[in-house]
């Protein structure tokens, strides 16, 4: 079996098991009992309707709209399938609306319409406002897209957007931007050749010119060759808009001395002699689908000096509309536009080329096996799966839309904002909503201990560049500029603290030696351990030293051997006689802390009862209150270690009368309402979001099932129990967990 054959079962098992299509519609409010529904439908809904009766506006606040977003097609221009019709599209569509739900978490209903008549699409976009907060059209062939787009913005008031002409060109745009570096060459000076003048063609012209091609500079052609002023066959306004003066009539004439030839029409459009008349160091964008006007390896046999893109993922530096479109309407959405103009256009271009000179997430490093990737040839484009391209586009839209007076919905603190971007891809993030509010205003000074890791140094400048405080980084100066230079961040306004220039060294030396000489340390083996061994245990006396407010320590092995470093230095809380680790994990619909089983020790009754107060300590800093269920294998008295748990219940009320605790519970009982209500004498609501576990094993592998199957998602695992703040990070920590620390750490000063 060939490789198309391969690809062409699987698609069609793709999109039929386990179910037909795509997409679902999934409720987001529950409908189980008689007053729910009476609240979902009739009498409750009636309340709504007559509030958005009253106030239109209100329909944002009690209805979907604000994040639905309409994608319209009639199938006339189907990815490089042509004119297949409505239903024959309808596979694209569903795909578009998955994308929008995974990059950006808008929701999309799909429309396919059975008319190439424009009219009737303009007056069903028309007649759908109501229901939408913007509108995609997709797949329409030119011209007729063009007058679908244009009078629907004229007449709506809701954002519309053709991606097939304005993603593809914001995308394209900011590859030329970075390619432009690439090569060392200026906007205003370069040829610029684009071969297809279709709906993306015409769209990359005028966005291009818009970013300073100067517009006697670039040159268009189309199936009859160079569109020239005067040219009467297949022309229409839009072409003549941008018909040159040259005297060249092919497309080989025309890329003669080329410095930039796009592609946007069919394979084997870019032959040898073209490639070889271009300028030095030439771009070259071959953009058809599936198959580009040229290779990579083509062009490679032809010369080697030309930087190349095409839309294919298995090249580099892929032009994909993914990158813009989600995070286009996502800013679009949250500011509510009336309009996506070209501002906003240009805006996302430069958000999407500036990413790709700052260092890439580790998180997008692993998922390309460990590569490196550098602003370069080969690296002009961030990576489709960058997840920093949901804030860096959505933000830069959003601007620009309140600048160009567009906007209904303002945005008045962009930090908070990008915060609740994050949150929308990993709930767990809406966890530290609180946390970094606090953090914000404590704005402490915060120890990043070995700084010189590149994700603790990328989780640092996140926390400088968020204004939350000082970054305080603690390692080896020369490590950590050398780190700096590899992620391209910058180290001004950040302090650095290391254990060979540090001011009092001698100082936390002396007192560390103090504190343990009759344990038999030397002084040599005092300075040893300060000064050359832990900069978690270093970071701790930096601390106790007032010089920084908390820490978050990294773990070189495992979590027990960095705390017993941490504690070197800085002592337990005089209420506690032990440290512990809880794991914070969240759904859309739900947030949880678990005491974490990796710092399990002796389970006795006093143990568990720290355990209980601990991680209701943590709940504090996140402002949740605590709901606290202890787990066994079963309820009241059922399971083998009641004793146990009751005798943990009751110191732990002892301590603080206050706290909701319940125990033993099994885990069903404990989050689910209906089972906790056969249990009507007890503090059991079914709605607890603390679990304690009184068994490693259960906690872990309920971890691990509210991961796998709950759609959990670990936002961090913090440390409780010292008398300072300090967070450990694992050390197969990603540098956005090792942040989350740095925000509990400091809101916890």
């Amino acid at each position: 079996m060939n490789k198309k054959t391969d690809l062409a079962e699987n698609a069609l098992n793709y999109h039929s098991s386990p179910v037909a299509g795509k997409i679902e519609v999934i409720s987001t409010k529950p409908c189980d009992t008689q007053d729910e529904l009476s609240l979902a439908y009739t009498p409750g809904v009636a309340v709504p309707c007559l509030a958005i009766k009253d106030l239109p506006e209100n329909a944002y606040k009690y209805t979907a709209k604000g994040n639905l977003v309409a994608v319209i097609s009639n199938g006339t221009a189907v990815l490089g399938l042509g004119n297949i019709g409505a239903m024959a599209g309808k596979p694209v569509m569903e795909g578009k609306g998955i994308l929008f739900k995974k990059f950006a978490d808008i929701d999309v209903f799909d429309i396919e319409l059975n008319s190439e008549n424009t009219d009737d699409i303009i007056k069903t976009c028309q007649m759908l406002e109501p229901t939408f907060g913007g509108i995609n059209l997709e797949d329409i062939k030119a011209p007729e897209c063009f007058i679908i787009e244009e009078e629907l913005k004229r007449t709506m008031k809701i954002p519309v957007f053709h991606d097939d002409q304005h993603g593809t060109a914001i995308v394209g745009g900011a590859a030329l931007l970075n390619a432009l570096k690439a090569a060392n060459k200026k906007i205003k000076e370069v040829k610029v050749v684009m071969n297809g003048a279709g709906a993306s063609g015409l769209a990359i012209a005028q966005l291009i010119v818009n970013l300073g091609v100067k517009k006697e500079n670039l040159i268009l052609c189309d199936t009859n060759g160079v569109i020239y002023k005067g040219r009467e066959k297949g022309m229409n306004k839009y072409k003549e808009k941008f018909a040159t003066e040259s005297s060249c009539r092919t497309l080989a004439e025309a890329v003669n001395g080329a410095d930039v030839l796009y592609g946007l029409s069919k394979k084997g459009a870019f032959s040898d002699e073209m490639i070889k008349s271009m300028a030095q160091n030439p771009i070259i964008f071959a953009m058809a689908n599936p198959d580009p006007e040229i290779t990579p390896e083509e062009v490679s046999k032809i010369r080697n000096d030309a930087i190349m893109a095409t839309g294919r993922s298995d090249y580099p530096n892929q032009i994909n509309n993914v990158m813009c479109f989600p995070f286009l309407f996502r800013g679009a959405l949250d500011v509510r536009t009336t309009i996506i103009n070209e501002e906003m256009k240009i805006a996302a271009a430069y958000a999407i080329a500036e990413l790709a000179h700052t260092a890439v997430p580790d998180e997008v490093s692993k998922a390309y096996n460990g590569k490196n990737f550098t602003f370069g040839k080969e690296y002009i484009l961030p990576t489709p799966f960058d997840p920093r391209l949901l804030t860096a586009v959505s933000m830069a839209v959003a601007r620009a839309a309140m600048d160009t007076g567009v906007a209904e919905k303002p945005i008045k603190d962009f930090d908070e904002y990008r915060l609740s971007l994050e949150a929308r891809m990993n709930p767990a993030k809406n966890m530290l909503l609180s946390a970094y509010k606090q953090a914000k205003k404590n704005k402490g000074r915060i120890g990043f201990a070995f700084a010189d890791k590149e994700a603790v140094l990328s989780a640092a400048a996140k926390f400088h560049e968020l204004k939350l405080g000082t970054a305080c980084l603690i390692g080896d100066t020369k490590k950590i500029k050398k780190t700096a230079d590899i992620l391209n961040i910058s180290l001004e306004n950040m302090v650095i603290i290391d254990p060979e220039t540090y001011k009092d060294t001698d100082k936390i030396i002396h007192k560390h030696y103090e504190k343990y000489w009759r344990s038999g340390l030397t002084q040599q083996q005092a300075a040893q351990e300060i000064k050359h061994g832990h900069y978690n245990r270093f970071a701790g006396a930096v601390l106790n030293n007032g010089d920084i407010d908390a820490f978050v320590g990294y773990a070189l092995k495992d979590l027990e051997t960095t705390l017993a470093a941490v504690a070197d230095t800085v002592d337990l809380s005089e209420d506690y006689y032990t440290a512990s680790s809880s794991v914070l994990l969240a759904n859309k619909h739900k947030s949880l802390i678990i005491a974490d089983p990796a710092l399990y020790t002796e389970q006795d009754e006093e143990y568990l009862s720290e355990v209980i107060l601990q991680t209701a300590d943590i709940c504090k800093v996140l402002d949740i209150e605590p709901n606290i269920a202890v787990i066994s294998n079963g309820c009241f008295g059922k399971s083998l270690d009641s004793e146990e748990i009751m005798e943990a219940i009751n110191l732990a009320k002892q301590a603080d009368p206050k706290l909701k605790i319940e125990g033993d519970l099994d885990l069903e009982t404990a989050l689910t309402p209906a089972l906790a209500k056969s249990y009507p004498y007890t503090n059991a609501d079914g709605n607890a979001n603390v679990l304690i576990f009184s068994n490693a094993q259960a906690a872990d592998a309920a971890i691990k099932s509210l991961k796998l199957f709950g759609g959990f998602k670990i936002c961090a695992k913090v440390i409780q129990g010292f008398s300072a703040p300090v967070q450990i990070a694992e050390n197969n920590a990603l540098s956005e967990e090792i942040f989350n620390l740095a925000v509990i750490a400091a809101a916890n000063i």
